[in-house]
């Protein structure tokens, strides 16, 4: 048996509140995670640090990070995007880098600038250079996303 017209139009807004009050049950689960695991973690890493052994630390901290990615997938926070129109799904914006990887730029920054005797005036001008350089291709491909949407 079909949908009527006003039946075909409610089940979209009843998958959207429902999606709203699961963001809102799996945010809460997220955060006490993120609260449980703040000061698990730097135990777990002392106690990998205290176990280290002929150069190898205890396992405990990565068993830990494993365990907190596994229940990173389980929330799935984000999943409600299944239930979004294609057209208001968002192309990433932040590339193909994570934040790994941006930490690590920024670690062998400072660590070439370390063993160069130090960070000077010179490297906190690179970092701004670098910073803006960042921001720039940030906005122009916030206007190429804009343009695009227009066509």
């Amino acid at each position: 048996m079909g949908l009527t017209q006003r039946e075909q139009q409610q089940a979209p807004l009843w998958v959207l509140i429902r999606d709203i009050g699961v963001l809102q049950v799996k945010l809460i689960i997220d955060g006490l995670r993120d609260l449980i695991l703040v000061p698990a973690s730097l135990i777990a890493g002392i106690v990998s640090l205290v176990r280290t052994e002929g150069g190898k630390p205890g396992p405990e901290f990565y068993v830990l990070v494993g365990v907190g990615k596994q229940s990173e997938g389980w929330i799935n926070l984000f999943g409600a995007l299944r239930n979004a129109p294609p057209e208001v799904v968002p192309p990433p914006h932040f590339g193909e880098a994570d934040m790994d990887e941006l930490i690590s730029r920024v670690e062998n920054f400072v660590v070439d600038e370390y063993q160069r005797g130090g960070v000077t005036a010179q490297a906190k001008a690179r970092l701004d250079k670098a910073l803006a350089a960042m921001h720039r291709r940030r906005r122009r491909q916030q206007q190429e996303d804009g343009s695009a949407g227009d066509a």
